[in-house]
């Protein structure tokens, strides 16, 4: 992968007031960086397991000029191009393939937050976000925007951030510089009113001028304060570029009486390159110029945030070009003004027709209101925009994408623009629908074979009169694990069944019934605590249980006659405590050798979809599990928010 990147060198560039160590870092150098480094020794693990997706993620960072760095994994381990170890000068080459968090411990807090956050699904976007960093042995203050997005794994799951990084540190301190010099011109004003201020007398050919204008243009103060100088000595410092230009706008004014206001670079005697602003009055005398008056303002600093800005307004494209989504924005009233080649691409429209409102046009019919409907809200109150709807391809063919838009807010909280990416996902929702069809599928023969069992059970039971109360009850316990089982199966958002059920009590004594004892009750006691819980809750505790209950009935309390499982629960603060306690008497109970499928899903219910902590303790008189679950994981709807 790496021999197919350019050697391209990219330097450090310098910044007033800074020491610097200048390091030049080609992409053959990071490309030499990326085979040398043993991976296998990282979280990520050797380069040949790594994902396609991954692979070809890093071959688009390292191929990109925008400073990017990949953050991977929860310790954000760090892969990043030539521009981005410019960026980080004396930290390169250590920080590379090395967690941010180690790296930088200056912001690890912030690096924390950000990978944590992306992880969760979250973007970031700062401008001119101020740090102090320790690049090359001492602590400097610097400037950064930074935009932090998710990547996806090949299965579609988020496996880390893609960081886009500009320094402005530069554009930061000349923008800080004019202001303090914006304020020292206007006390000048209000005191003299002195500030590069000329006259040229037409008639004689003299301009006179004061001690600022004069050497900004190359020209003896003195000079040109008593005895004047030809026009000539101040126009043969102008570039020549703007030369003929600045020639014929004089020419113009001079002839009409409007005033002149000319922007245009003046070569300085070291060969450096300022910008004026000149602005003047022509005088004229029946029709002729016979004096023109002005001042001149030095608009260096200007001219550089703004060129500063127009790089970072060309280094964004460039990403967004690159990136495989396709990205948009609008201004703040909603109105779309850019699109990056991915949606060209993907909808195959001409460049153009979708700004404005022309976006809507290309949607399928039945998600146009909806999308409306939701794009409105987010204008109107800021909310982020996320929502899935059906795009026409440029095939003819409408595919299913994931929208997301988040708005970028000024210093003062007013949205100043919105950022937003458009993501294939149709794929992923077609296997999405394949799976849950052939759930259900599964779901109905194993449901059909507890109804034949109970089936069986009756018929014999009609034919063996003495043995009904046993069948009776049998057939209760198989048309429980009936209903147990619409619970522990995998669910869709429309196939998860409703929870009429809105405790976790009922909820237990509903799943476990297929284990009570005979008289429904006895063999699981429920003690303490109760609590409510919503649906989005319903599948990990069923899968939980139900794998506790299937246990304990093989090998544990429940099969033995005497057996007996304690079930307590506790409210603690924010956190509900639940205690699974068997007691059984002549069974010798042990830790297995190694986790099986059943454990690990488990683990799995209770600490990935439920957020809490899960530990198993092997005591002389029966197993004990102790599970810690946030109030928030059993409470929160899974259907709340939800476009």
């Amino acid at each position: 992968m790496p021999s197919s990147l350019p050697p391209e060198t990219v330097d450090t560039p310098p910044v007033s007031g800074k020491r610097w160590t200048t390091v030049a870092t080609s992409r053959s150098e990071i490309a030499a960086l990326l085979e040398s480094r043993d991976w296998s020794r990282t979280p990520l693990g050797a380069r040949e397991t790594w994902p396609a997706s991954l692979t070809g993620l890093v071959r688009t960072v390292l191929s990109s000029p925008v400073a990017m760095t990949l953050l991977l994994g929860p310790d954000g381990i760090m892969i990043y191009n030539a521009g981005y170890a410019a960026i980080a000068s004396g930290r390169h080459p250590t920080c590379f393939g090395m967690s941010a968090i180690a790296c930088w411990p200056e912001v690890a807090d912030f690096n924390r937050t950000i990978i944590d956050g992306v992880l969760s699904g979250e973007c970031f976007s700062y401008a001119d976000m101020e740090m102090t960093l320790n690049r090359s042995g001492e602590p400097e203050r610097v400037w950064f925007d930074l935009d932090y997005s998710p990547v996806f794994d090949d299965e579609g799951a988020i496996s880390g951030a893609l960081a886009v990084v500009v320094e402005t540190t530069k554009a930061v301190e000349a923008k800080q510089a004019l202001a303090r010099n914006r304020e020292k011109l206007s006390l000048a004003l209000q005191a003299s009113g002195v500030v590069g201020i000329w006259d040229w007398d037409v008639v004689a050919d003299r301009v006179y001028a004061d001690d600022r204008f004069a050497s900004l243009y190359g020209v003896d103060p003195e000079t040109a304060a008593t005895n004047g100088v030809p026009i000539s000595g101040f126009t043969a410092g102008i570039h020549p570029d703007d030369a003929e230009r600045v020639s014929n706008v004089l020419q113009g004014v001079m002839k009409t009486g409007e005033k002149l206001s000319i922007e245009y670079r003046l070569v300085q005697a070291d060969g450096s390159v300022r910008w004026v602003l000149a602005e003047g009055q022509p005088l004229l005398e029946n029709g002729t110029c016979i004096r023109f008056p002005g001042i001149a303002v030095d608009i260096t600093a200007q001219k550089e945030v703004a060129e500063a800005y127009a790089q970072s307004e060309t280094g964004f494209r460039t990403l967004a070009d690159t990136m495989p989504q396709m990205v948009w924005s609008t201004r703040p009233d909603g109105f779309h003004d850019y699109y990056n080649a991915r949606w060209y691409e993907f909808t195959g429209v001409p460049p153009g027709s979708t700004d404005g409102a022309g976006w809507s046009g290309i949607f399928h019919p039945e998600d146009q209101d909806r999308a409306w409907a939701l794009w409105r809200h987010s204008l109107e109150t800021g909310d982020p925009y996320q929502i899935e709807y059906r795009l026409r391809h440029h095939s003819g063919a409408y595919r299913w994408v994931l929208g997301r838009a988040l708005p970028i807010r000024d210093a003062d909280g007013r949205i100043t623009r919105w950022y937003g990416t458009c993501t294939d996902i149709h794929d992923a929702k077609m296997a999405q629908a394949e799976r849950e069809v052939v759930a259900h599928e599964l779901s109905h023969r194993i449901k059909n074979i507890f109804s034949v069992l109970s089936g069986i059970i009756s018929l014999s039971a009609r034919s063996e009169p003495q043995a009904r109360g046993f069948a009776e009850q049998l057939r209760k316990r198989i048309d429980a694990m009936g209903r147990a089982h619409d619970f522990v199966r995998p669910h869709s958002e429309a196939s998860r069944p409703t929870m009429p059920d809105t405790t976790l009590f009922n909820f237990l004594a509903r799943l476990l019934e297929p284990y009570w004892g005979e008289e429904g009750k006895g063999a699981i006691r429920l003690h303490g605590d109760d609590t409510a819980i919503a649906d989005s809750a319903a599948t990990p505790l069923a899968l939980l249980l139900h794998e506790l209950g299937t246990n304990s009935a093989k090998y544990g309390a429940l099969s033995t006659a005497d057996g007996r499982v304690e079930i307590t629960g506790r409210i603690d603060g924010e956190t509900y405590h639940l205690r699974w306690k068997e007691k059984v008497q002549g069974v010798v109970i042990s830790a297995p050798e190694k986790d099986g499928f059943g454990s690990r899903l488990m683990k799995i219910s209770a600490e990935g979809q439920l957020e809490g902590q899960l530990e198993r303790f092997w005591e002389p008189d029966g197993l004990r599990i102790e599970a810690s679950i946030p109030l928030s994981a059993l409470t929160r709807s899974g259907r709340l928010g939800r476009r």
